[in-house]
C-alpha cells in the first residue's frame, strides 16, 4: 500500500478515530470448526483495514483508541457490525460468533452488555450464540470490577472464553475463579514438540474435568491439526482449515481438510463407545430461557429426580439444576410471588451449577477419573457433535467398567490367557495415532511348529506355546508395552517410547531363551540329529529344521501416523517370509509408504 492510499490519524484529531475506522474497518470471520467432523460451530470476529489507519495490527488500533478514550466507541462499532453480518448469514442460528472484549472496558461494562443485548434481541439471536473472548493482554484478576462483569455475561446467557490461554497474565486464576472456556493454545510447531503436547494434553484434560471445550488456534497444517486432535482439542481455528474471510459470500457449512483427515481417526466404534451408548440416560434437559415454574413442575412430575442438565439456546450443555437450588424459593411462603415479579426475575444460570463434560468417544477409564476428579458432581454430561447427548450417573460408569473388564477376559485366549485380536486391534487403533512417541509393533510367528506339532502331539504344541507367553511376559514388562495372542503360534508385542535397538536387543533375547527352552521338548535322538521327519503342506515326507520363532517389527517413528491401522497387519504379512529365511530371524522395517504425517 502506497502512502497516498493510506489515511494517516497525525492528520486528525482524535475524536475522529471512530469516524475513519467506520470509513476503511472491514468484518472478517475466521471459522471454528468441530475436530471429529470439520463442521462450522462458529466464527471469530476479526477486525481488517487497520493498516490503511497506519496501524500494523487491530491491537495497536485499540491501544491507540484506548489513550484517546475512544475505545469504547470503537468497540460499539466493530461489535454492532459483527453483529449485522452474523444475523445475514443463513445458518447463523446453529452457530456461535466469537467477540473479542477489550478488559479494560470492564467499568463501561453496563454499557457495552446493554447495546449488545439490545442488538441481539432487534435481530432475533439468543445471547447463547455469542461468546465473549476475554484477552490476558493485561491483569484482569487485579480489577475489582471484573468478577462483577463475568457473572452479569454469564447470567445473561452469554459464552465466555480465554483468548490467547497461558500466554498472559490471569488465565488459570480466571480458570479458578470464574466458569470461563479456553479458547487459545500455541499450536505451532504442536506436532514436533513433545513437551508442547504433554501440557496441551494435561490442560485440555483439566477443562474437560470443569466441563469446558477447548478450541486450538493458528492451526496451520495437517501436522499439527492431527497433534491437536489427539491432544483432544475440541474445536480447532487457523489457516489449515480457512483465512478470514471479508466475503461473507465464501463462508462454507463443512470445511474438507478437517473432514478428510477426520475420516481416518476411527474406521468402527470402540468398545467403551458401544458400552457407554447401551448405559447412556437420555434424561431431559431444562434451557436457560425455561422458567423456574416449568422446573418446579419437572421435579413435580419425577420427585426421585434430584437435577437436571441445563442448555442453552443451542443445546450445548451449560451444567446441572439440582431441586436444591430452587427449593427454598418454592417452600417459601412468597417465594412463587417473588418469581412472578419481573423485577426479581432471575434466569435459570443463576441457579445452574458446573459439570464435568465429554464426548461419547471419551474412553471409559477416563469418564471415570473425569468423574472422580470432579468430586461431588451428581453426572458426567455426554454431548454427540458439541451437543447435549445424555448423561452417565456413577453407577452406569462402574457398570460400563465391569462390562469391559468382562469383555476384555472374554476375549483373552483361552490357552495363553493374554489378550486376544479385539484387543490387539483397540490397541493399534490408539497406537497408530498418537504420534507422541516412537512405537514397535512386532508379529511372532514359530518356524516350524506344524512338523513338530503333528510329530509329538498337540499337548506338547500347547507346551510350547505356553512356554512362549511365558517369556513374552518375563521380557515385555512396563506400562510402554502391550501383548498379546493372535492365535495358534502367532503372537504380537507392542512398544512404544524405546529406542529401536533396545527393542531389538529385547527380541534377540526372547528369542534365543525360546530356541533354548524349545530344544528341550525333544527327543534326544532328534535333538541329536537336529531335524525331525515330517510332512509338509502338500503331503511329502521331509526333514524339518528344529522349531524357532521369527519376528517381524514394523518401526513407527515419533511425529507419524498410520492412516489405516489395518495396513500394519498387511504389511506384517508381507514380512513374514523375510523373517523366516533371515538369519537371526528378524526383520525391521518403517511404515513407509503407509506413514501420514
Amino acid at each position: 500500500m502506497s502512502a497516498a492510499e493510506m489515511i494517516s490519524l497525525r492528520r486528525f484529531g482524535d475524536d475522529q478515530i471512530v469516524t475513519l475506522a467506520k470509513l476503511v474497518i472491514e468484518t472478517a470471520f475466521q471459522p471454528i470448526v468441530e475436530t471429529a467432523s470439520g463442521a462450522v460451530f462458529g466464527y471469530e470476529s476479526l477486525m481488517r483495514g487497520h493498516d490503511r489507519l497506519g496501524f500494523a495490527s487491530p491491537l495497536d488500533l485499540l491501544d491507540r483508541a484506548h489513550e484517546a478514550g475512544q475505545l469504547l466507541a470503537l468497540e460499539h462499532m466493530v461489535n454492532s457490525r459483527a453483529l449485522a453480518a452474523f444475523a445475514a448469514l443463513p445458518d447463523f442460528a446453529s452457530r456461535t460468533l466469537f467477540v473479542n472484549l477489550d478488559s479494560r472496558l470492564v467499568t463501561d461494562a453496563s454499557d457495552v452488555v446493554d447495546r449488545l443485548s439490545g442488538h441481539l434481541k432487534r435481530a432475533g439471536i439468543p445471547a447463547s450464540s455469542i461468546c465473549f473472548e476475554i484477552s490476558e493482554r493485561f491483569d484482569n484478576g487485579s480489577m475489582p470490577a471484573f468478577g462483577t462483569l463475568i457473572a452479569r455475561l454469564r447470567q445473561e446467557g452469554f459464552k465466555l472464553a480465554i483468548d490467547d490461554f497461558g500466554a498472559g497474565h490471569s488465565g488459570m486464576k480466571a480458570l479458578c475463579d470464574h466458569p470461563f472456556d479456553i479458547d487459545r493454545h500455541f499450536m505451532s510447531g504442536l506436532d514436533a514438540d513433545a513437551r508442547k503436547r504433554h501440557l496441551v494434553k494435561s490442560t485440555v484434560n483439566l477443562a474437560h474435568v470443569l466441563g469446558i471445550r477447548v478450541i486450538a488456534e493458528g492451526v496451520e497444517t495437517e501436522a499439527e491439526f492431527v497433534a491437536c486432535r489427539d491432544c483432544g482439542c475440541d474445536l480447532v481455528q487457523g489457516w489449515y482449515i480457512a483465512r478470514p474471510q471479508t466475503d461473507m459470500s465464501a463462508l462454507q457449512s463443512v470445511y474438507a481438510p478437517v473432514a478428510r483427515a477426520a475420516t481416518g481417526r476411527r474406521s468402527s466404534a470402540s468398545l467403551d463407545s458401544i458400552l457407554i451408548r447401551r448405559q447412556i440416560e437420555h434424561l431431559p434437559a431444562v434451557h436457560e430461557g425455561d422458567s423456574l415454574e416449568s422446573v418446579f413442575e419437572l421435579f413435580r412430575r419425577d420427585p426421585r429426580r434430584t437435577f437436571f442438565p441445563v442448555l442453552n439456546a443451542n443445546d450445548e450443555p451449560r451444567g446441572i439444576l439440582h431441586e436444591y437450588h430452587v427449593r427454598e424459593l418454592s417452600y417459601h411462603p412468597f417465594g412463587r410471588d417473588l418469581l412472578k415479579n419481573k423485577i426479581y426475575q432471575k434466569s435459570l444460570s443463576h441457579f445452574s451449577t458446573m459439570a464435568p463434560v465429554a464426548d461419547l468417544e471419551t474412553p471409559a477409564e477416563q469418564l471415570l477419573s473425569i468423574f472422580a476428579d470432579m468430586g461431588g458432581s451428581e453426572c458426567v454430561i455426554l454431548t454427540e457433535n458439541m451437543r447435549y447427548a445424555g448423561i452417565l450417573s456413577a453407577s452406569s460408569l462402574l457398570k460400563i467398567i465391569s462390562e469391559k473388564q468382562l469383555k476384555n477376559a472374554e476375549d483373552q485366549n483361552p490357552l495363553s490367557g493374554l489378550p486376544g485380536n479385539r484387543s490387539i486391534h483397540d490397541y493399534l487403533q490408539d497406537r497408530t495415532l498418537d504420534g507422541d512417541q516412537l512405537r514397535c509393533f512386532c508379529y511372532f510367528d514359530f518356524d516350524n511348529f506344524k512338523p513338530f506339532n503333528d510329530h509329538y502331539g498337540f499337548q506338547m504344541g500347547d507346551r510350547a506355546i505356553l512356554q512362549f507367553a511365558s517369556l513374552l511376559r518375563r521380557h515385555f514388562i512396563g506400562e510402554d508395552v502391550f501383548i498379546g495372542h493372535l492365535g495358534g503360534d502367532d503372537f504380537f508385542a507392542g512398544v512404544s517410547g524405546r529406542d529401536v535397538g533396545a527393542v531389538r536387543e529385547l527380541i534377540e533375547r526372547l528369542l534365543g531363551d525360546f530356541a533354548h527352552e524349545a530344544r528341550q521338548l525333544y527327543a534326544p535322538a532328534d535333538l541329536l540329529a537336529g531335524v525331525i521327519r515330517g510332512h509338509d503342506r502338500d503331503g511329502n515326507e521331509r526333514n524339518f529344521p528344529l522349531m524357532r520363532c521369527s519376528a517381524v517389527v514394523l518401526v513407527v517413528p515419533e511425529e507419524e501416523l498410520v492412516a489405516d491401522p489395518q495396513q500394519i497387519s498387511a504389511r506384517i504379512a508381507t514380512l513374514k517370509g523375510q523373517a523366516k529365511t533371515s538369519k537371526d530371524g528378524i526383520v525391521l522395517f518403517g511404515a513407509g509408504p503407509h506413514v501420514a504425517g
